[in-house]
């Protein structure tokens, strides 16, 4: 009711302004003739019948009258002087008849004082209303209000600038404004100071007692981003950021709505961007399968494969609840596509037989794993059936069911592997890689060069934010908890990339892949885990170890201090696309491979946890335990190397 008080109804302008134009041209013809009073009534009775009837039209032609008196903007200005202008031809043109007749209503001298008189007394008093509603009813907001300054001079700093300033329940205080062009600095805007993004820009703000910087441009870049955040939180001050136009309300910006950094916005990476026709080309039309299809990256992958226009997209996964999400949500985002859901476990060959023999898959993007690393240390078998049988379930019916390309999804962790979970991703590669080359030879061997085989690709790259168990949803549900945020060891770091971005790679790989390779890519410079849980804390408006604690639990099982990715030059083949590369590793003899495989898979279904890890040591020989209970048979192996010696 309070707001509703504050607001003129619009017939109430229409009046005042009314009002204020025969005031003005009675002031105008009083200066025209030097307060002689008796020459200013002349025809006045004329001449204010004509004001009248032209300014109340102009007025309802231009709605000179409906804006809000107190948010009076240049745009009102620019019409009310457009309407005077306007009305001044019309007086010059009425006025000249009259003359031609012998009547005098208005001479050019008048008009000239009018124009002059009208116009600042209409935008005048509109500028002291405004004044005076900021200064009665927003003292009281501001004398508690967050002071901030705000990055960037451009139209959009200047307009966050104005829309902060006028909602009348902002809690924020703009002071100062800061800008990287080294020709604005020292200069004023809107009255306010402009400081440098430098160490002096940012001492200016905290003399200014600068609580907040607000970044108002969308399109700032991610190194400029770092480099302001980095500068800003050293400084004690909060960062936040303007949130999309949709989430203004009714085009006005509630400043409860300035969101926090996000912390994927500062990991120190470029993101690799795809835009490739052959990659929707060798997609569309096609039947495309995706296992693990509700995970985190198996769902992104059916967004994006969506936007190919496959002919069958088919959704694979084992978990009910998050396979109803997905499809609730593709149906409303693509409510058109050709989408199944087909509830089922990869390890389960029956179920699988019944999938591929109904569909027909021509591509398949192989996303289902167990992935959790101390899990799978405590469960070495499970790790096997459903890693490393999954994979074979699904391969041998691809094969046998004429599928065109198979994309296995695996880790860095397969790398050098310290972990159950990582040795078994590997054990898989193995497979499929061996798979293929048997494949390859039976094919050049036949006599029919129209026998088709399938193209089995590995796509390999490090951790994804914001997926499922990953380090930063962690530290988020810790934070909203107050603490404390939990690092298994200072030293620990880590390669991330996005969810999309990795989706794109896999994408990228079906189409680039003929067959057999490990694509690994330019994951960017690691992360140090304690740097990114301090900048976590601090972007939340809090201090690292006074606010929020930071506890370091010990590394657990099967955990490395460092991941690998095999990027570097001397261990990869470059490829058309400057971030991608396939990694050189060893080959291995299907035929060997397939009775190992079998024994080790015979020997997880029966559950034998020590055998199943020892038989996993001997297919991967890189595979050596850390922080773990099977590091003993390390140390057995060890032990027997030496006595054969």
């Amino acid at each position: 009711m309070k707001e509703r008080l504050r607001i003129l109804p619009r017939w109430t302008i229409f009046l005042i302004d009314i009002a204020i134009v025969v005031i003005a041209i009675l002031i105008a013809k009083i200066l025209r003739h030097n307060f002689n009073i008796e020459q200013t009534l002349e025809n006045f009775g004329l001449l204010f019948l004509l004001v009248l009837t032209v300014n109340a039209s102009l007025f309802i032609i231009f709605r000179t009258y409906a804006g809000i008196v107190r948010y009076t903007n240049f745009q009102d200005a620019l019409r009310i002087i457009v309407v005077n202008m306007i009305a001044a031809i019309i007086y010059t043109i009425v006025g000249l008849y009259c003359y031609n007749k012998g009547i005098l209503v208005i001479s050019r001298a008048t008009i000239l004082i009018n124009l002059f008189v009208a116009t600042s007394s209409l935008i005048g008093y509109r500028v002291f209303v405004r004044s005076i509603f900021k200064t009665f009813f927003t003292t009281q907001v501001h004398k508690y209000s967050t002071r901030a300054a705000i990055y960037d001079t451009s139209e959009q700093g200047l307009m966050t600038k104005r829309i902060i300033s006028d909602y009348p329940r902002s809690h924020i205080q703009v002071v100062a404004f800061i800008d990287d062009a080294n020709n604005k600095r020292g200069k004023l805007m809107e009255g306010l100071p402009i400081y440098g993004i430098d160490d002096n820009g940012f001492h200016k703000l905290q003399q200014e007692k600068v609580e907040l910087l607000i970044v108002a441009n969308k399109k700032t870049t991610r190194g400029r981003l770092n480099r302001l955040v980095d500068t800003a939180l050293k400084y004690n001050i909060r960062v936040q950021q303007v949130p999309d136009v949709q989430q203004w309300v009714d085009g006005k910006l509630d400043t409860g709505k300035l969101k926090d950094i996000n912390i994927e916005e500062l990991l120190e990476r470029d993101v690799i961007r795809i835009e490739n026709e052959k990659v929707y080309q060798s997609l569309k039309d096609k039947k495309i399968l995706v296992t693990g299809a509700a995970g985190s990256i198996g769902s992104e992958l059916v967004r994006q494969l969506v936007r190919c226009n496959p002919s069958l997209l088919l959704l694979c996964d084992i978990a009910e609840t998050p396979m109803h999400e997905l499809v609730l949500e593709m149906k409303e985002k693509a409510p058109d596509a050709p989408i199944r859901n087909y509830i089922g476990d990869i390890c389960d060959r029956q179920r699988m037989e019944h999938l591929f023999e109904v569909f027909r898959p021509d591509i398949v993007f192989h996303a289902a794993a167990y992935k959790h690393v101390p899990l799978m240390e405590e469960n070495p078998s499970v790790a096997i059936l459903n890693n490393v049988y999954g994979t074979k379930v699904l391969a041998e019916l691809a094969v046998n069911n004429g599928v065109e390309k198979f994309v296995m999804i695996s880790t860095d962790k397969a790398v050098n592997p310290t972990n159950v979970m990582g040795a078994s991703k590997r054990i898989a590669e193995i497979y499929i890689q061996s798979f293929f080359k048997y494949l390859q030879q039976t094919h050049k061997s036949s006599s029919s060069n129209e026998l088709q085989y399938t193209r089995f690709i590995t796509t390999r790259f490090g951790n994804v934010l914001g997926s499922n168990g990953s380090v930063i949803p962690r530290f988020r549900q810790q934070l909203e908890k107050g603490g404390p945020l939990t690092i298994t060891h200072p030293e620990i770091t880590r390669y991330f990339m996005t969810i999309p971005e990795a989706c794109q790679l896999v994408i990228e790989a079906g189409t680039m892949g003929q067959g057999g390779e490990i694509f690994v890519f330019d994951m960017g410079k690691p992360v140090k885990i304690v740097d990114l849980a301090n900048k976590m804390i601090r972007l939340s408006g809090k201090q690292p170890d006074v606010d929020i604690k930071i506890v370091y639990t010990g590394l657990r099982p099967g955990e490395k201090l460092y991941e690998e990715v095999l990027s570097d030059a001397e261990n990869t083949i470059p490829t058309y696309h400057e971030k991608i590369m396939i990694a050189k590793v060893r080959e291995y003899d299907f035929t060997m491979v397939n009775e190992k495989v079998d024994l080790l898979l015979e020997c997880a279904a029966k559950h034998y946890t020590y055998e199943t890890v020892s038989l996993m040591k001997e297919i991967v020989p890189e595979y050596i335990s850390k922080n773990s209970t099977f590091e003993k048979l390390d140390t057995q192996k060890s032990n027997n190397s030496s006595k054969n010696k």
